[in-house]
């Protein structure tokens, strides 16, 4: 059975179980569970031990991050924060499970071979399953956060201009201002359409990779204008929950996992670093920034605007032009970021497709699967345009399970015939349960939230 993947030209990673990058064949399967039994060189020119860091912090910095305010205010300005910390430890710990013990594989392959490992002679037989189960919840994230990037851009568009008639040059006025009738978000997330269906059709990753740092920039000119408004206008904290009702925790842990969405860059940037030995230390560095971004930013953000904050911190922000611009610049970001996230589901997708048809056909499947996945995408945002409810139902349903039920189990499975500590199993199993009621009172409660009407309003206050 070949277990060779389907790759573009443009996108050479060393992930195929056929052949390590010298053209040898892999080691045997035992090797994996054997730390010493072979030495990790890296790239001749892969990434540098700081840009490898860069990469892992803003694999985990999106939409994600500006809704963990309304998150916070789902668990309690106390219960929130901590439970921030504890899903960020064991979010990094998973991270650190999934680093390979064979040279230049990928989440898939990382499952398949700890299957192949296990004592189970079923297990062994259906290893190629695990890679395929991956594959799965792979697709089904990151389409999840092209759905969430719909609903984002429209949400924000929506309010930058219906509040065009009213936005001054003052920043600190204390008042509401009554928005402009404007068309619904749906019909906002369907003008986007076209747009991405066109940004997608860009292929090539080193293209890709110029739109990637305007990205960057624009997002992180954001984030700072954002920090500069939430911290010099705090108000008294003393009316907020301390502990939250036990029925909004659901959606609190739903959007928290959705933030730490970058376990499945872990791998990549590990196969593509010069020296991947120093991997571990870039891994515990950049995942500790990032857990103090969200905690920082989802509690300040909860202090600042109390219980009128919403699904993206960036909807609370004043409508004067300086914060005006700070939401375009932000969506700008993530319109760009659309492509990146869009790219993982279409590697995986389009190839398999395109191998089946006649050369001459080949460019026009690949750009109609490209569309037909934006427009599913777009679709699945109009039936569901609360930005608060998707980002809570992606993070339950697909992020759980890449980030906290796959990789303790795959641990037990990996390493079970070696004598694995009973702490060690006891300690997995305990993740794993803990994601999988997650998994399971996440997506009921975001779906009882999305069969709830919101409550609407026709004013925006600014809360000072």
């Amino acid at each position: 059975m070949s277990t060779r993947r389907l790759r573009s030209e443009d996108y050479n990673d060393y992930s195929s179980t056929e052949a390590t990058p010298d053209g040898s064949p892999p080691e045997a399967i035992n090797s994996f569970a054997s730390p010493s039994s072979y030495q990790r060189f890296g790239e001749s020119n892969g990434t540098t031990w700081f840009q490898t860091l860069i990469h892992l912090v803003k694999g985990n910095i999106g939409t994600g991050l500006l809704g963990l305010p309304l998150a916070v205010k789902n668990a309690g300005i106390v219960l929130g924060p901590l439970s921030l910390l504890v899903m960020g430890i064991a979010a990094v710990h998973c991270m650190g499970i999934l680093k390979p013990q064979l040279p230049f594989v990928d989440y898939g392959d990382a499952v398949m071979y700890g299957l192949e490992a296990t004592p189970s002679a079923w297990l062994r037989t259906h290893a190629i399953w695990g890679r395929y189960i991956v594959g799965f919840f792979l697709i089904l994230t990151q389409l999840g956060f092209c759905c969430v990037y719909f609903v984002f851009l429209a949400d924000n568009l929506k309010q930058v201009i219906s509040a065009a008639n009213g936005t001054t040059n003052d920043c600190h006025s204390n008042k509401t201002t009554v928005l402009t009738p404007t068309m619904d978000s749906r019909l906002f997330i369907l003008s986007l359409l076209p747009f991405l269906v066109l940004l997608v059709y860009i292929q090539n990753l080193k293209f890709l990779s110029i739109f990637s740092m305007v990205a960057n920039l624009a997002m992180l000119s954001s984030l700072l204008m954002i920090n500069w408004y939430i911290i010099t206008g705090i108000p008294d904290p003393s009316n907020l929950p301390l502990v939250a009702g036990w029925k909004t925790y659901p959606l609190f842990f739903g959007t928290a996992i959705f933030a730490f969405e970058g376990i499945g860059v872990v791998l990549p940037l590990e196969n593509k670093m010069k020296n991947p030995r120093h991997f571990s230390v870039i891994l515990y560095v950049g995942m500790a920034i990032v857990t103090f971004l969200y905690i920082s930013l989802g509690t300040l953000g909860y202090l600042r605007f109390g219980a009128s904050i919403q699904a993206s911190i960036t909807l609370n922000l004043p409508d004067c032009w300086l914060y005006q611009s700070v939401k375009l610049l932000y969506s700008i970001g993530i319109f760009f970021t659309y492509a990146l996230q869009f790219y993982v589901p279409a590697e995986i997708i389009v190839p398999g497709a395109v191998s089946q048809v006649p050369e001459r056909w080949a460019l026009w499947v690949n750009l109609l699967l490209r569309t037909c996945l934006v427009c599913v995408t777009c679709l699945l945002a109009i039936l569901i345009p609360r930005l608060d409810i998707v980002i809570s139902l992606v993070g339950s349903v697909s992020s759980s399970a890449l980030a906290l039920i796959i990789p303790p189990l795959l641990e037990i499975t990996t390493y079970y015939s070696e004598g694995i500590h009973p702490v060690t199993i006891a300690k997995d199993v305990l993740i794993s349960v803990l994601g999988f009621a997650g998994f399971v009172v996440g997506t009921y409660e975001s779906l009882w939230a999305l069969a709830t009407p919101p409550i609407s309003n026709t004013t925006h206050a600014l809360v000072q």
